[in-house]
């Protein structure tokens, strides 16, 4: 099993098959996923092919944590592929803290264990939330672009933002 990362209040793991069910949970909703790179799940196989892509993660492309609390999935944090970070969180723990503190551990990581130069991350400028935890974490845009994914039919835009890593 790969590298999990405690918190105060988390725990942060790799992923594992039988998430499926808790992924998906958070997946089909439309709260949680309004600025995601694609829609709601609307089948349990678009969550087990997201989760089998999770898993499948080269070690030295990217790094992707289930963050539990009381060992109970409440989303995800990590590297698609590196630098780029993501993360998605289940509505009903949002506003308490949980994002900043996986995040806080994911970078961390990122920098002292991969020794990554800085961290990046597109966000779409409609999500107020995320770039509001981002900026509180150090994060600084360096650029915009229009129409950058196309989802569920309507097309969106970016916000590009950086973080690099302590001198």
């Amino acid at each position: 099993m790969g590298a999990q990362l405690r918190t105060e209040r988390l725990l942060l793991r790799p992923a594992l098959a039988r998430d499926a069910g808790a992924l998906h949970a958070i997946f089909v909703q439309p709260e949680a996923m309004a600025y995601w790179s694609r829609p709601p799940h609307a089948e349990m196989a678009e969550t087990h092919d997201w989760l089998a892509g999770m898993i499948a993660i080269p070690p030295d492309q990217g790094e992707d944590f289930i963050v539990t609390l009381d060992a109970r999935v409440i989303g995800k944090a990590g590297f698609w592929r590196f630098p780029e970070i993501g993360f998605i969180l289940d509505p009903a723990f949002w506003g308490q803290g949980y994002a900043q503190e996986a995040l806080e551990a994911v970078i961390g990581r990122a920098f002292a264990v991969h020794r990554l130069p800085h961290v990046t991350a597109d966000v779409d400028p409609r999500n107020r939330r995320s770039l509001a935890l981002l900026a509180r974490l150090g994060f600084q845009e360096t650029g915009r672009a229009a129409r950058t994914w196309h989802v569920g039919g309507v097309w969106c835009d970016s916000i590009y933002l950086r973080l690099d890593a302590p001198e």
